[in-house]
């Protein structure tokens, strides 16, 4: 567990990417509803390498900017097409003003081409092709 931000940090309906070290290589959204809820989820969609602390939310739904994809941010799963694969969610603990993110122990599902930490070089990797 790791201390993301303070919840003044974030307005309603609005969200945080992070993308330290505590992230282990994947980038994180945290997301800050109209209700009050915080929610944590990987930040890049499934779909295609896009931000979706740059999307829209509505309710606990994102849409991602890129190719309007939506996930719901309970739950990763994909509510809107493109993508057919859900985001990974991580669990938030507040404490006090404090937003803490426990990381999933679950793979990231991340788009073609990218790993965590980054883009896939195409020589010695498996998703880029032939080592």
């Amino acid at each position: 567990m790791f201390a993301a931000c303070l919840r003044s940090a974030i307005e309603p309906g609005e969200a945080l990417r992070l993308d330290g070290p505590e992230t282990e290589g994947v980038p994180i959204a945290v997301f800050h509803t109209d209700d009050g809820e915080f929610f944590a989820v990987d930040d890049t969609c499934t779909h295609q390498d896009a931000s979706l602390a740059d999307g829209w939310v509505e309710g606990c739904e994102v849409e991602c900017p890129l190719h309007a994809s939506k996930f719901d941010l309970r739950t990763g799963a994909v509510d809107a097409p493109p993508a057919k694969r859900p985001i990974r969610t991580h669990d938030v603990t507040l404490e006090g003003d404090t937003v803490f993110i426990t990381l999933s122990s679950e793979p990231p599902n991340l788009p073609p081409g990218i790993v965590p930490g980054g883009l896939a070089s195409a020589a010695g990797n498996p998703l880029g092709g032939p080592a």
